[in-house]
């Protein structure tokens, strides 16, 4: 087993295909194709199974990219603490979804600019999501709502968010829990930062007040739009709020304190390439 043959093996498995991933390695695809049974081989199962034209991971082929994945993000620290390069490689981050929409677009152009040789991926999901696959090592850094107490991530902070409550045009002013009219709380899945700190708000208030119902959808343009139409409340961070190009149909109310929530870059503890490096030195001047 390889160092070449794992890094042919996690390109087949992202492009789907030998034909995409001889393109992107720059091979020919008999030669990809080989490699990959070389590999099978030197492992004494096969890694794929063949669904028409995709190639679908095995039970062992899940297991060993995990592996082949760990191993190769180590190889890359290896080569970098032996002798310092510039960023370049594979940099894998991870962002809540209105970060990702409304902080990281200008800060990731100019950094796809300054470093082409970079092969930056970025995927999106809750706080709690981002944690563990940083952890993990799926991915080399997210960007999360705090506090982070973690000791195993490194964390900076970047930028103060202010979480606001969303109500329709049309509701009283809101001061506290017990003046919302409507008994929905629209939000995100369960793991995300925001809607802990929704829920906290609710329930901490006074006497308290639980919502009795919760929607979860997946956007903060389909949260948006319910609250528009009368469906629910919903906390929404003020930088997705100021995005709203249409005329909006939708009230925003202060949290006060509670909705101030600073958010943070992590990555593991002593995981840093030269690529991380230069993404957290750029992300750190932008705000």
């Amino acid at each position: 087993m390889e160092l070449a043959e794992l890094e042919i093996f996690r390109t087949v498995v992202a492009e789907g295909g030998v034909t995409r991933a001889a393109e992107r390695l720059n091979r020919v695809q008999s030669n990809v194709t080989t490699r990959i049974k070389q590999l099978e081989q030197s492992m004494g199962v096969p890694l794929f199974v063949r669904d028409r034209r995709r190639m679908v991971l095995t039970a062992a082929g899940e297991a060993l990219l995990d592996y082949a994945e760990r191993i190769l993000d180590l190889a890359q620290e290896a080569r970098q603490a032996v002798a310092p390069q510039s960023p370049r490689g594979r940099l894998r981050i991870g962002s809540m979804e209105s970060a990702a929409a409304s902080r990281l677009p200008g800060p990731l152009a100019e950094f796809h600019q300054r470093w082409p040789e970079v092969r930056l991926e970025l995927s999106t999901a809750p706080t709690d999501v981002l944690m563990a696959q940083v952890r993990a090592c799926k991915l080399d850094a997210a960007l999360v709502a705090g506090p982070v107490s973690d000791p195993a991530f490194d964390a900076t902070p970047l930028f103060r968010e202010e979480l606001l409550l969303v109500t329709p045009r049309s509701h009283r002013r809101v001061r506290a829990p017990e003046e919302v009219m409507l008994d929905t709380l629209i939000v995100f899945e369960q793991g995300c930062a925001y809607r802990r700190h929704a829920e906290a708000w609710f329930a901490g208030h006074g006497a308290g007040r639980q919502l009795p119902r919760t929607l979860e959808l997946a956007s903060y343009h389909a949260i948006l739009a319910c609250v528009s139409a009368g469906a629910g409340v919903a906390v929404v961070p003020r930088s997705v709020i100021s995005m709203q190009m249409e005329p909006h149909g939708f009230a925003t109310h202060s949290l006060g304190r509670d909705g101030r929530i600073t958010t943070f870059l992590i990555s593991r503890r002593e995981r840093y390439s030269a690529s991380f490096l230069a993404l957290r030195a750029l992300l750190m001047a932008s705000v």
